[in-house]
């Protein structure tokens, strides 16, 4: 097996509880598009890779042996607005609303599965 090209160097991996349901969050949220799922002989997803804007995110069902185990995750967009409204309008919570910083358009919330998502427009200029 050959590295797929769509991996990075470095990537987020969490494992959560409930994988069929953060698959529906991510599609419906990040556009997130699907890349592979293997499942258990009980239909669980064992292991799942899908990408959002460009990067990779893997994860998999938490369970008796694999306790849920969430991430702060980071993604640069010009959609700062846009991805946070559909975060809250899919169960996320929101911990900061879309502002201007020094460092760009950003915003904040967390998803129902205790994973932390970053959004900034680091490129985003005001005026």
């Amino acid at each position: 097996m050959s590295t797929p090209e769509y991996y990075s160097p470095v990537m987020p991996y969490m494992v959560v509880k409930g994988a069929d349901e953060f698959i529906k969050f991510i599609k419906a949220v990040f556009d997130a598009e699907e890349k592979l799922i293997v499942r258990n002989p009980d239909a669980s997803i064992m292991h799942a890779e899908f990408v959002v804007n460009g990067g990779a995110i893997l994860f998999g069902e938490a369970g008796e042996s694999w306790p849920p185990f969430p991430a702060p995750l980071y993604l640069a967009t010009p959609n700062v607005d846009e991805l946070y409204k559909r975060g809250i309008a899919n169960g996320a919570t929101g911990n900061m609303e879309p502002q201007d910083k020094e460092y760009g358009r950003a915003a904040g919330f967390l998803d129902k599965w205790g994973n932390q998502w970053w959004l900034n427009s680091p490129d985003y200029d005001p005026k």
